[in-house]
């Protein structure tokens, strides 16, 4: 059985808006499992209307574009009872596997999607409940508010200067990676015992999980840790470097990279007891960068990456995200979804690895779902619901 015969058999239903729940089941998507989103059909997801409308046409904004592709949608108003009651048929009736959502949890009882009430319908449900600061909080969770909350913003940016957010919403993204292996816990404890699982997960607490060096070295070890730029806090040099057209990030890990780097011509005036050992390099840091840099630009970026890669220095052009997606190693993982409305393509991020699904679909996609796209497929011919009830539904603003 190949991988994606393995996930085509699994179903999520997904009570989603924003970014972390829409990422893990875009995640899932990759793999060729069934997502379904579930949204209201007047208070939808919020990301619908963030970005150009690349496509002319409303809730189909380019923000939300980037994260949905491969996935079904339905609209359904839980706030009324036979709102209530489609969702739990869905749940009884469609092979769920997994029920994932980043609603606040004072809603889940009113909008029917608590856990006891869910699995009730499917004994084996493995449901997700993804909220900023756990189960028993309510607080509303923007990603800068977490990066804030948890410390990482306090560690980025320049050491003279303010706090800076991350350039990605890692509080939001990382989550969605370890919610994705959560569930791959779950699925392989339901394939062992036939159980399900319940899953409260709070971003803030893995937020504060990525500090997995910093917190042992704060609580333990006395140390205090400050933003410090583009430099480390433990090894030196590290940080981005001046060539005589651009810029490198120039990482030294360990003593004997230093010493093959000080051998090179140009770098030898850089060969000093003092510097021998990493304890000196970071103990004269600013000094040692500013005379570095002073090398570095004496030198393309080309001509530097060529001479510490014969020595097996790490070091990096920095990109632009145009020239990131011109990377060899980038270029053919890219991933592409076409409208077949207005024939508009879209070019999606590589997958984090490569997946049957993705290779038998040459990488093309399903185009991410207009609102409520799939009412019709899904309420009609695996519900039974008959047409005349569906337009009685929509009427009602149920759906």
């Amino acid at each position: 059985m190949s991988d994606h015969q393995l996930f085509a058999k699994l179903t999520i239903l997904s009570l989603e808006q924003a970014i972390v729940v829409p990422y893990f089941t875009y995640r899932m998507a990759l793999e060729g499992a069934r997502v379904i989103r579930l949204e209201h059909p007047v208070f939808h997801d919020p990301n619908r209307l963030v970005g150009d409308q690349v496509l002319a046409e409303e809730r189909m904004n380019a923000y939300y574009l980037t994260i949905n592709a491969g996935k079904q949608a339905l609209t359904l108003n839980l706030k009324e009872a036979k709102g209530r009651k489609l969702l739990h048929e869905l749940i009884a009736s469609l092979p769920v596997d997994i029920f994932v959502t980043n609603q606040l949890p004072k809603n889940y009882v009113k909008l029917g999607i608590d856990y006891e009430t869910l699995a009730a319908r499917k004994k084996d449900l493995i449901w997700i409940g993804v909220t900023g600061f756990g189960p028993e909080r309510n607080e509303g969770a923007y990603d800068p508010i977490l990066q804030a909350r948890s410390g990482l913003m306090d560690l980025t940016g320049e050491a003279d200067g303010a706090p800076q957010v991350l350039g990605i919403p890692l509080p939001d993204m990382g989550s969605s990676e370890q919610v994705y292996g959560l569930a791959m816990k779950a699925l392989y404890k339901k394939a062992l015992t036939g159980k399900g699982s319940r899953i409260d997960f709070s971003m803030f607490r893995s937020s504060a999980s990525w500090h997995a060096i910093n917190i042992p070295m704060t609580a333990s070890f006395g140390k205090t840790l400050k933003r410090r730029g583009n430099t480390h806090e433990f090894f030196a040099p590290v940080s981005v470097f001046a060539t005589s057209n651009g810029y490198i990030y120039l990482a030294v890990g360990n003593d004997r990279q230093w010493r093959e780097l000080v051998q090179l011509p140009g770098f030898e005036t850089l060969d000093r007891p003092e510097y021998l050992h990493n304890r000196g390099r970071i103990a004269d840091v600013d000094n040692l960068n500013r005379q570095l840099n002073a090398i570095t630009q004496n030198f393309t970026t080309r001509e530097l990456l060529e001479k510490f890669q014969d020595i097996t220095v790490p070091a990096s052009r920095i990109n632009s995200l145009a020239e990131l997606i011109e990377d060899e190693l980038i270029k053919d993982k890219l991933m592409t979804t076409t409208d077949p409305k207005s024939g508009r393509s879209v070019t999606l991020a590589p997958p984090p690895h490569d997946t049957d699904y993705l290779d038998e679909r040459k990488r093309k996609l399903p185009f991410p779902p207009r609102l409520g796209e799939h009412n019709r497929e899904i309420f009609t011919r695996e519900l039974g619901l008959a047409d005349g009830a569906l337009e009685e539904l929509r009427a009602q603003k149920v759906i």
